[in-house]
């Protein structure tokens, strides 16, 4: 290997050219994740092969693949870029400034995140929150992302877990569905109505209620809970929802519940950042509204 460069030369944007192609196996992946040509990622990786006197990537019939060399340093390049922003990121939230970045699924964002938003830009103006929403939990760490609100268990290693309130669900439909819906055998000539990602919760509802005749299978499927909430709105099925996601439809009238049994779950919403992220100011700020609020909200809902 040829001979190093001392620490203040190192080749930072080889390195990450080198980073995000080992990642990817595809100079033009890394290309576009980095917004620069794939001739330069080419020229780059070209230039830290040169100074390090090894290969890191060989073209095969299957595509790129990493060397021996490349495979020995790709985590401990990784490791290293992940210190570097963990460092930048601890900086940036001590001095309380910057954007508050907020990871969490599309539908919980649409219908019990964003509704609250505004009241609490009202109390701290200085935050600016940028919600980034996905269907995977969120890589904290790795893409930059100060906080999350994750659906769960609660135990996630290297994070802080606060909960913010258990998940429950109940049948919900239009009012005009209240009179011939008595019981949960009724629903059997129902549309149900279901979202892909929560495949299950129909049967586990029934299966509550001891309800097993009705055929959790059929109906109609929508990507997200969200869409199935509006059709649910628009009167065409029967939805099951956590009641949270509904409050809104529910309070105007909108939506009924159909029965009193609300399923509680295992599963809670639980808010969660990095260990020792969990004193920065910004954090501890949305971390100890975001409780304060549901507390304030759990309080009404008990006093009515």
């Amino acid at each position: 290997m040829a001979h190093l460069p001392s620490r203040r030369l190192l080749p930072l944007n080889a390195l990450k050219a080198f980073e995000a192609a080992g990642r990817h196996l595809n100079f033009t992946a890394a290309a576009e994740e980095l917004s620069v040509t794939l001739s330069a990622i080419s020229h780059q990786i070209r230039q830290l092969e040169e100074l390090l006197g090894v290969p890191l990537f060989h073209r095969t019939r299957k595509g790129l693949v990493l060397s021996t060399e490349g495979q020995l340093i790709l985590p401990d390049v990784q490791e290293g870029f992940d210190h570097l922003a963990s460092a930048l990121s601890k900086l940036e939230a001590r001095r309380g400034e910057g954007t508050l970045t907020v990871s969490m699924l599309s539908t919980f964002a649409m219908r019990w995140f964003i509704p609250r938003l505004p009241r609490f830009q009202e109390q701290y103006p200085d935050i600016e929150v940028r919600i980034t929403t996905s269907l995977k939990p969120a890589d904290l760490e790795r893409e930059g992302i100060d906080c999350a609100i994750r659906h769960g268990d609660g135990v996630w290693p290297g994070l802080s877990c606060t909960r913010l309130f258990s998940e429950s669900l109940v049948p919900v439909a239009h009012p005009k569905f209240a009179e011939a819906i008595k019981k949960p055998a009724d629903l059997k000539d129902q549309k149900l109505l279901h979202s892909q990602n929560r495949r299950d919760d129909w049967r586990i509802w029934l299966n509550s209620v001891g309800e097993t005749r009705i055929d959790v299978n059929v109906g109609q499927m929508f990507e997200t809970r969200s869409y199935a909430i509006q059709a649910a709105v628009q009167g065409m099925g029967i939805a099951v929802m956590d009641p949270e996601l509904v409050a809104e439809e529910v309070a105007a009238g909108r939506l009924v519940k159909l029965f009193d049994k609300t399923l509680p779950l295992t599963n809670a919403y639980w808010f969660v950042c990095l260990e020792h992220m969990a004193d920065a100011p910004r954090i501890k700020a949305m971390r100890d509204w975001l409780v304060q609020d549901v507390s304030a909200k759990s309080g009404e809902t008990a006093a009515q």
